[in-house]
């Protein structure tokens, strides 16, 4: 970048000594946080710039207007903003930019993909100037040769959420949408497994023979979190293999964050609270929740998808993360062809045909009916439908008929069959053998045989469903 009048910018490695003084900024947008109200009757917003003198970690700008119309709105993390008049203060230590709204102003510039120099937005008190021209295009070149390099240790991936916390992550975002009323959802993955969750009495409270069947009817575990199922065009977007974790974007914020999530790109998103539902995680983005910039070329990108790559080449690189060291033994498979590989619950979903056959690794985290007295019809057929799932997503399947036969090896006596659900749904135990009232259920890993079919040939895939097949509970 040409050097630059003193006189007009200041480089953010010298700004940062120049403590209680008005400066004059301009730099690349690497972070922002969502606008909102501040103590006082001001609305406020956060974000962090970096230019050629200190890429990491920047400089963090705390922005004050009249009302959020007057903030600036980054139409993309990546943008050049040019600021007038900013005093720089410390805070713990570290310096940061103030702006205030009596003096100071702002020009918004689109990134290294621009390609002239009017900013798209500017503060009432912003005055172009001619020379400010040469400082805009020499940040873009700068830019677009740049690499931020994240360092990924400061990153947890998805196999590493936790609930309740708030988490920093590094996701390609795979989809957006709208799932209710002012509502919109972020689909995001990294390529790894989210660890398994506990399945708590709430929404599997028919376990006890003490309570209704009708218990379960009302209260049955969902599939996904969004209302309706995705498309199947949607579906056969996503990976595969890795977990897709759905982010929640209420109404106060969708206006301001929505525009900045591009499909397709990575983003890095800080301050994420990481919450469960009905199993399923799901992070919320908050008012504490800012976005970070990711250029395409960034290496931690191609440190996340190159273990993606090797699990898709190795034999067992579609069985979940969590399974290992190996799955549970109360489930044998007897697949009549030569034992297919492992599939992911994804690949079913998105497999070409409507019929087909599978090997998969899951947990049976539901069934209805859940009681043993009731898997089969008064004249003696099984019929009973299991929840499944893995890391990539939940389905329902059948038993029915002769599978069931094969699946609980016979018509055992209703003792028999209860212990056998109990381990194969996770149901908590004392020691000498009871079930724990309330205490949530871990189901172990299982295998089983898979098949698909239809009920209407004239909407094969609208009617497409699930069969458990040549598998036997052996617990």
């Amino acid at each position: 970048m040409e050097e630059r009048d003193d006189y007009t910018f200041m480089t953010i490695k010298d700004a940062i000594l120049a403590i209680n003084q008005k400066v004059n900024l301009i730099g690349v947008v690497v972070e922002w946080g969502f606008p909102k109200q501040s103590k006082g009757s001001d609305s406020f917003c956060s974000l962090k710039i970096f230019d050629e003198s200190r890429s990491t970690p920047g400089i963090s700008v705390n922005i004050f207007a009249e009302n959020m119309e007057k903030l600036p709105r980054v139409i993309s993390v990546g943008d050049i903003i040019q600021l007038s008049h900013v005093m720089i203060k410390t805070h713990n230590g570290e310096a940061y930019a103030l702006f205030n709204k009596k003096f100071s102003s702002f020009a918004l510039y689109e990134g290294k993909n621009g390609e002239d120099f009017l900013p798209y937005q500017a503060s009432l008190r912003f005055r172009p100037r001619e020379q400010d021209k040469k400082f805009v295009g020499g940040l873009r070149k700068w830019l677009s040769n740049f690499q931020l390099g994240e360092d990924s240790r400061n990153i947890p991936l998805l196999r590493e959420i936790k609930k309740g916390e708030r988490m920093d992550l590094a996701c390609k975002i795979l989809h957006i949408c709208e799932v209710a009323e002012g509502e919109w959802m972020a689909f995001v993955w990294d390529g790894t497994d989210t660890p398994p969750n506990h399945i708590h009495n709430k929404f599997f409270n028919a376990v006890s023979a003490n309570l209704r069947l009708e218990d379960e009817m009302d209260n049955q575990l969902p599939v996904q979190l969004e209302p309706l199922p995705l498309s199947r065009d949607v579906l056969h977007s996503f990976p595969t293999v890795g977990s897709v974790l759905r982010v929640i974007i209420d109404q106060v914020n969708k206006k301001h964050v929505l525009h900045l999530l591009n499909t397709g790109k990575w983003m890095i998103f800080l301050n994420v609270l990481c919450q469960v539902n009905a199993g399923l995680w799901y992070g919320v983005l908050t008012h504490f929740t800012r976005l970070r910039y990711m250029p395409s070329e960034d290496p931690l990108i191609l440190e996340r998808q190159r273990p993606f790559e090797k699990r898709l080449s190795i034999q067992y690189g579609r069985m979940p993360f969590w399974s290992f060291p190996w799955i549970s033994r109360i489930t044998e498979v007897d697949y009549n062809d030569d034992k297919p590989p492992f599939v992911t619950l994804m690949d079913v979903l998105n497999h070409q045909k409507v019929t087909a056959k599978f090997r998969c690794t899951i947990r049976v985290v539901a069934a209805l009916p859940c009681r043993a007295e009731d898997v089969r019809s008064p004249c003696g057929n099984y019929r009973m439908r299991l929840t499944l799932e893995d890391p990539t997503a939940r389905i329902h399947a059948f038993v029915y008929g002769d599978d069931g036969e094969k699946f609980f090896d016979g018509y055992p006596s209703v003792v028999v069959l209860k212990r056998k659900l109990n381990k194969l749904l996770g149901v908590a135990l004392s020691d000498d053998g009871k079930e724990i009232k309330d205490a949530p259920r871990n189901p172990p890993w299982v295998q089983c045989c898979l098949k698909s079919y239809y009920l209407d040939k004239n909407d094969k895939w609208g009617s497409r469903h699930y069969r458990i097949f040549d598998t036997k509970l052996v617990g």
